[in-house]
């Protein structure tokens, strides 16, 4: 059985009909081809999935795609338009990224708490991305970047 549901994906409307059990995890990577959001622990716990449901970071993993109806989805192809954000060019200046598997669920979870405290201390970064695991990094690199990015441009 497949359900009918209308969103916003990454600012522009959309129409799908996946499976009535598909998580968002499943319609965004199998259903729609964006490969951006990581499929990690598939139970919520190392946010590698994290997309933005208006404005706010969920686990893809855990919210079934019928949620999505009327409103809003932000995955990490939905940022930056014609070239790289600011959060992810200051992940790349910074050298927060190695392996890569976490950085978009990283990185929408900083536009998340950038959106909503454009002057974060590194406690409010860390607190934001607690639930972010990261298996190659101290994190150090990924806060300075957040934290760069937070800086009013000069």
């Amino acid at each position: 059985m497949t359900i009918a549901i209308e969103f916003a994906l990454n600012g522009r409307p959309w129409r799908a009909e996946p499976p009535a059990h598909w998580t968002v995890l499943e319609l965004v990577r199998d259903g729609l081809g964006l490969m951006g959001t990581k499929d990690g622990c598939g139970e919520g716990v190392c946010g590698a999935c994290t997309v933005l449901l208006d404005m706010e970071p969920v686990r893809a993993c855990l919210v079934l795609a019928a949620r999505l109806a009327g409103r809003s989805l932000t995955t990490i192809e939905g940022l930056g338009g014609e070239g790289p954000d600011r959060l992810q060019e200051a992940f790349a200046r910074a050298g927060a990224v190695q392996c890569g598997f976490c950085t978009p669920g990283m990185i929408l979870a900083a536009t998340a708490l950038l959106a909503r405290l454009p002057a974060p201390t590194a406690h409010d970064v860390r607190e934001a991305l607690a639930g972010n695991l990261c298996r190659c990094t101290g994190y150090t690199k990924i806060v300075g970047a957040v934290l760069a990015a937070a800086e009013p441009a000069a």
